[in-house]
């Protein structure tokens, strides 16, 4: 039952928070992406804005597992 209970809460985070958080961070993400060739420093900055735009089918992995939060 417990595994229901995560996959609810990882559904509820994927449809609230993370889609959202993807949006925002792929909008950056075009802009430093190609900047990224002028400016090295930048490629860390433009590895969290990928992370962002991954956290949808991170919260869809472990909606579908049922995995608890953490």
């Amino acid at each position: 039952m417990a595994n229901v209970v995560y996959s609810i809460i990882w559904l509820l985070i994927l449809v609230f928070i993370s889609f959202f958080v993807a949006g925002f961070c792929a909008g950056f993400y075009i802009l430093v992406y190609p900047l990224t060739v002028c400016i090295p420093a930048l490629s860390g900055l433009s590895d969290l804005l990928l992370q962002g735009v991954q956290f949808t089918h991170y919260c869809a992995d472990k909606m579908m597992s049922g995995a608890p939060l953490g």
